[in-house]
């Protein structure tokens, strides 16, 4: 089949859709066609997009860092090692700064949430047409797919369910850390005798249960509402005339930068706030 001329709704809603895969309602597995078909597929159908992508910078991420390591020199340093040692400085000081406790995860850990964010966010300067056309190309060359169900979403932080996914991680430490350092019966104390003490128990573990839960929540949504509202922005330039296209991507992509860095760093302190907040020990 050939590719149909979309409107300005369907070029949206197309480049707004993941490729998803699951099970379909006949019982049969395979990738979706359309946003409702995504849909049937219920909790589990995987975003195979946004997998593939966070993975593949994933183990960018070791690659460049682990390069740098086996490379290094204090004599005739790299560009790519001054980076690391940059991003390393940077983010050892934000946890020394930050992180009240002892613990050997969370320097390791932020500086792996800091890149791998930052080079998801990244994408998203990638132009919105790029990857989605290349993936429609591999799908109808090699797949015999039809051109109009190839979908190629590959911002992998405008997909909620990768940024919850990080959330519930950092949460299930939160947990975790919390239980290990203040004892089971410490951290349910923490959640039931504060800040009203024991003569308002349900009040309090109302209060401080919501206040738990709302941390992997804002963790989330932040981050997915900033790189999305983005990634729409990018969209709508692109069904504009082609010199407005310029005119507009080119400013929004220089202030764009700013967001990719800040949700990336704020993404990583809320994550040691947090941890740290669990360390400490009433």
């Amino acid at each position: 089949m050939g590719i149909e001329s979309p409107t300005a709704s369907s070029y949206i809603k197309h480049h707004l859709q993941n490729l998803t895969y699951g099970q379909h309602p006949d019982g049969t597995w395979g990738l979706a066609h359309d946003a409702k078909e995504a849909a049937d597929m219920g909790f589990w159908a995987i975003h195979v997009d946004t997998m593939a992508i966070s993975i593949a910078l994933g183990f960018l991420f070791l690659w460049l860092f682990r390069k740098a390591a086996k490379k290094i020199s204090t004599d005739t340093p790299t560009g790519l090692q001054n980076f690391v040692e940059l991003m390393v400085e940077f983010v050892d000081g934000s946890v020394k700064e930050t992180f009240h406790g002892k613990s050997k995860v969370i320097a390791p850990l932020a500086l792996t949430i800091f890149v791998w964010v930052f080079l998801m966010n990244f994408m998203d300067l990638i132009p919105v047409d790029f990857l989605p056309a290349v993936a429609q190309m591999i799908g109808t060359s090699v797949f015999g797919a039809d051109p109009n169900h190839v979908y190629f979403k590959f911002v992998p932080t405008t997909d909620i369910n990768a940024t919850l996914g990080m959330s519930l991680s950092v949460f299930a430490l939160i947990v975790f850390y919390s239980i290990k350092v203040k004892g089971i019966s410490g951290f349910v104390g923490e959640l039931t005798l504060q800040p009203f003490g024991k003569w308002m128990i349900p009040f309090n573990l109302l209060l401080e249960g919501v206040g738990l839960l709302a941390k992997p929540v804002s963790l989330a949504l932040r981050l997915f509402g900033n790189l999305y509202a983005g990634e729409l922005i990018f969209i709508l330039i692109a069904i504009l005339p082609w010199g407005l296209q310029w005119a507009l991507s080119v400013p929004w992509a220089i202030f764009h930068i700013l967001i990719i860095v800040l949700q990336a760093f704020i993404f990583m302190m809320l994550t040691i706030v947090y941890l740290s907040m669990a360390h400490e020990d009433h």
